[in-house]
């Protein structure tokens, strides 16, 4: 039977896995925002594994807050690479490093 800890376990493998992807990947903003949202979801997953172990329904109401920022945080996301492509013509992360006010 699958337990709590093989949730917990695997949310966090997740949660690791995409932080690494975030720290060597410094290159593309995509995959960063990719890695941004894997790590969204492994806190989903984790808020869920525990509200159903503990059979309290605030974590999974959470969840659903989470998700809303995760998506409004991916759309304006997008949204600031693709102007940023349309004036530099690139979107890679070493190009972008000076803002102008």
């Amino acid at each position: 039977m699958i337990g709590l800890a093989h949730y917990l376990v695997l949310s966090s493998m997740l949660f690791v896995i995409s932080f690494i992807g975030i720290v060597i990947n410094r290159r593309h903003l995509i995959v960063m925002l990719m890695c941004v949202e894997m790590m969204l979801l492994a806190v989903n997953m984790h808020f869920v594994a525990v509200s159903q172990y503990f059979h309290d329904i605030s974590g999974q109401i959470f969840v659903f807050f989470i998700l809303a920022v995760a998506a409004a945080e991916s759309a304006i996301g997008l949204a600031i690479l693709v102007l940023l492509y349309r004036c530099r013509q690139t979107i890679d992360v070493e190009s972008i490093d000076q803002l102008k006010g």
